[in-house]
C-alpha cells in the first residue's frame, strides 16, 4: 500500500518537526512556517504518525525543528521509528556532542548539521549565538559515533558567507564522511539567494571531475578536490517540485503536503488508527508541484 499523489509523485519520505523551539536564532530561518511556539506532539502521536507511514510504504524518516535535540525525550522518539525506517535528523549541532552515541544506539542513521561559516564572529552574527566550537565538536562527535555521512547545510547568504565556499570545500576534503550541502535562501516574496547559488552551481558543474544524479529532487553531486558538494535549490525549481517524495508534519501534529505552503495542512493530532490512514490519504492528495 503506498501514497501517490495525483501528480504521480509516489511518497516515500516523511519529515517531522518535533518542536518550533531553537536555540539559536538565525537571521533568515524559516522555521518551517511556524513562526509562533507550538504545543509540542506527544510521543505517542509521534509514534502513531510514524507507524502509519511505515503502513502506507514510507522508507525513510527525518527530524526536524526548531531544534530537535531539545526535546528531552529524543531518544525515545528515535527508538520509536519502526523496523526497516532510514532516520536521519537536521540538527544545529550545538547540544549533538554528548549525545551522538545516544542517537546512533537508539537506532538513527545519520544527520545533517547546519553551520553557515567557519569564521566563529561570523557565524555569531548569523545565529545570534557563539557555538561555533560547540557545533565543531558536534559534527566531530557525529563522525566518532558513525552518524555518517554527516551532511553539513550551508545557507548561501549574499555578502555574508559566500566567500567561504572554498573554506568548506576545504574542511571537507578528504572526508568521506562528510558531505556539503549549500542551500538556496528560501525568500518567496524576494530572490535573496537565487543568482549567487546558481553562479556558485555553474562554478562547481566547471570544477568536477565527477557529477552524480541523485535520485531525490534530481539534484547533482559534484565531486572535487576530494570533496562531496551538493546544491540545493527549492526555489522556482521545476525539477525539484517534479521529483518530491516527501510529506512534512509540524510540530503541533499537521500534515504538510507542500514545503513553500501553509494553507492546505490536516490536523492530525491526536488521531489513531483508519482515521489517521484516511488523513494521509486527504494530505497527498493536496500535494500538487509549487512551481510547475
Amino acid at each position: 500500500m503506498h501514497l501517490i499523489d495525483t501528480y504521480g509523485r509516489n511518497v516515500t519520505n516523511l519529515r517531522i518537526s518535533l518542536t518550533s523551539k531553537c536555540n539559536l536564532r538565525c537571521t533568515y530561518c524559516h522555521r518551517e512556517g511556524e513562526f509562533e511556539p507550538k504545543e509540542e506532539m506527544s510521543l505517542e502521536d509521534i509514534a502513531e504518525i510514524l507507524r502509519v507511514a511505515k503502513k502506507f510504504g514510507i522508507n525513510s524518516v527525518k527530524l526536524t525543528g526548531g531544534e530537535p535535540t531539545i526535546r528531552k525525550d529524543i531518544i525515545d522518539i528515535i527508538k520509536a521509528i519502526p523496523e526497516g525506517m532510514e532516520a536521519s535528523m537536521t540538527t544545529n549541532g550545538t547540544l549533538l556532542a554528548p549525545i551522538a552515541k545516544d542517537l546512533k544506539e537508539a537506532g538513527l542513521s545519520r544527520v545533517n548539521i547546519s553551520i553557515d561559516s567557519l569564521d566563529r564572529e561570523r557565524y555569531k552574527q548569523i545565529s545570534g549565538k557563539d557555538m561555533l566550537p560547540e557545533v565543531l565538536e558536534g559534527i566531530e562527535a557525529a563522525v566518532d559515533a558513525g552518524l555518517t555521512p554527516v551532511k553539513l547545510n550551508i545557507v548561501v547568504l549574499k555578502g555574508v558567507n559566500e566567500d567561504e565556499v572554498e573554506n568548506f570545500i576545504r574542511f571537507a576534503g578528504g572526508r568521506k564522511e562528510i558531505i556539503l550541502q549549500f542551500i538556496e535562501l528560501m525568500d518567496l516574496d524576494v530572490d535573496k539567494g537565487v543568482s549567487n547559488v546558481s553562479e556558485l552551481e555553474e562554478d562547481l558543474k566547471k570544477r568536477s571531475k565527477t557529477i552524480i544524479t541523485r535520485r531525490m529532487h534530481h539534484r547533482k553531486k559534484y565531486c572535487l578536490e576530494g570533496a562531496e558538494v551538493e546544491v540545493v535549490r527549492p526555489m522556482h525549481n521545476k525539477e525539484f517540485c517534479a521529483n518530491c517524495n516527501r510529506l512534512r508534519v509540524t510540530s503541533d501534529g499537521e500534515l504538510k503536503p507542500c514545503l513553500l505552503r501553509h494553507d492546505n495542512h490536516v490536523n492530525v493530532r491526536g488521531k489513531r488508527g483508519e482515521e489517521l490512514e484516511e488523513l494521509f490519504r486527504v494530505a497527498v492528495g493536496r500535494r500538487e508541484p509549487f512551481f510547475k
